[in-house]
């Protein structure tokens, strides 16, 4: 079972489509995306994903990424 990774629609038309193209790449990862999360107040202030159901946060779509990957690190599936 590979790392989930959700994004929202708003978000990735607000900047995070660039750390959802990274990230689709990695066969290790399952990178979806919803029209909605229902965490908009959290969605039009930042780039964010939901990993593995918690949210993860970023100024940038890089730092994005990188975040999503420590996370994924620090909070192994099993």
């Amino acid at each position: 079972m590979n790392p989930m990774v959700e994004f929202c629609v708003s978000n990735l038309a607000n900047g995070s489509q660039e750390a959802f193209d990274i990230l689709e790449q990695d066969p290790n990862l399952d990178v979806l995306d919803y029209g909605c999360l229902s965490y908009c107040s959290l969605c039009s202030e930042t780039f964010f994903a939901i990993v593995n159901g918690d949210v993860v946060e970023a100024e940038t779509p890089s730092e994005l990424v990188k975040n999503i990957y420590k996370y994924i690190e620090e909070n192994p599936l099993f």
